[in-house]
């Protein structure tokens, strides 16, 4: 497949389906200007794949505030601890998605491949790191000083060193490596393979390989409690949540997603979003159109929230908890959903096909 953190990262298309449309435009003439001005609510940055920007939304208005063009296919987005800085990642292979004949796609503009760096607070691309091949999604250190990658094409996971801007390790996992988490205690990298059913466990600062966790097909992303005693995969194709225990790495339960008879697909679990308290995971169905929440106590299903948008992967939390936001790349927009009530408040036009979605609190 060739195709997002917590708070999250990860959203749509080019791999899992077919690939997304580049037909939407924005709703609203985005203003210039920086992207840190005042704000009656939080500030989202959602990527924009087929678009090839990053898109700044003013949660509060609800409404387009800015467009920052940054390079090819950005897709896993995550602010810099300090939320100076805004991480995106760009890639210069061509999108394609399952079953698609590779050798009939263009060829791959490696000179795209990168993170790149948008500084918040004047709405501009300002610098380009190394990434390795192919990167699509990424998780960075809780110091901001170490970024790991996962590289799509090479079946590798890079490190890279931001203080000094170089590439200090690869690390092979399995195939098609996807969601990347770090461990809330900071000692271990997760990276879920979705062509391999596997997540690996990398010692952070060995760079080496602890463990490996089976999972049911496609892993996509892995979230954890904020304690971090337990720990959680999305799986796509398998149609379930695998939890696992942080400690061991073994699997404890699988969360499996009913079919609804009056739906035409299958819950599709991607993106992961955890509550601050811990209490309740919420996971993106994709293409079923839902967000589910689960319980982190009883492991059970204990509500879905339907209609959220087309395709919802990327989705993430406010810090309080009560407000929810999906990129859904289908329909290139956000969803705003009020937690309490389980209602889409709203849906905020962004255009072309929303990937990940990283937010800033004001």
């Amino acid at each position: 497949m060739r195709r997002a953190f917590i708070l999250l990262t990860c959203a749509l298309a080019a791999c899992g389906g077919s690939a997304p449309s580049s037909s939407q435009a924005p709703a609203q003439t985005p203003t210039a200007g920086p992207a840190a001005t005042a704000s009656s609510g939080p500030r989202l940055f959602v990527s924009d794949e087929t678009g090839g920007a990053v898109v700044v939304v003013d949660a509060g208005e609800r409404k387009v505030v800015q467009r920052i063009e940054v390079g090819k296919r950005p897709r896993g987005i995550q602010l810099s601890p300090d939320g100076k800085q805004v991480f995106v990642a760009l890639s210069g292979s061509p999108i394609g998605g399952p079953g698609v004949d590779e050798s009939k796609l263009p060829p791959a503009d490696r000179t795209a491949d990168g993170i790149g760096v948008v500084d918040v607070a004047t709405g501009t691309l300002v610098r380009k790191y190394q990434s390795g091949r192919d990167p699509e999604a990424f998780a960075l250190s809780a110091d901001g000083k170490m970024l790991y990658v996962s590289n799509e094409e090479t079946s590798e996971m890079t490190a890279l060193d931001l203080t000094t801007g170089q590439i200090v390790g690869r690390v092979k996992v399995g195939e098609e490596p996807e969601g990347v988490t770090v461990r809330p205690d900071q000692k271990a990298v997760y990276v879920a393979c979705e062509g391999s059913n596997i997540v690996v466990v990398i010692d952070r600062d060995k760079l080496t390989e602890l463990a490996r966790i089976e999972t049911t097909p496609r892993p996509r992303a892995i979230a954890f409690t904020p304690d971090g005693s337990a720990g959680f995969i999305s799986t796509e194709t398998g149609g379930a949540v695998v939890a696992f225990d942080p400690a061991t790495h073994k699997v404890t339960s699988t969360i499996k997603f009913p079919k609804d008879p009056s739906a035409p697909v299958l819950p599709r679990p991607m993106g992961l979003a955890v509550t601050p308290d811990g209490a309740h995971v919420f996971v993106s169905l994709g293409r079923f159109k839902a967000i589910s929440e689960i319980s982190v106590a009883d492991r059970t299903i204990t509500r879905t929230i339907a209609d959220v948008g087309a395709r919802p992967w990327g989705i993430g939390l406010g810090a309080d908890g009560k407000t929810l936001y999906s990129a859904n790349g289908p329909s290139g927009d956000v969803s705003v959903v009020n937690v309490a009530s389980g209602k889409v408040e709203g849906r905020i036009q962004v255009g072309g096909s929303p990937w990940g979605v990283a937010i800033l609190n004001r």
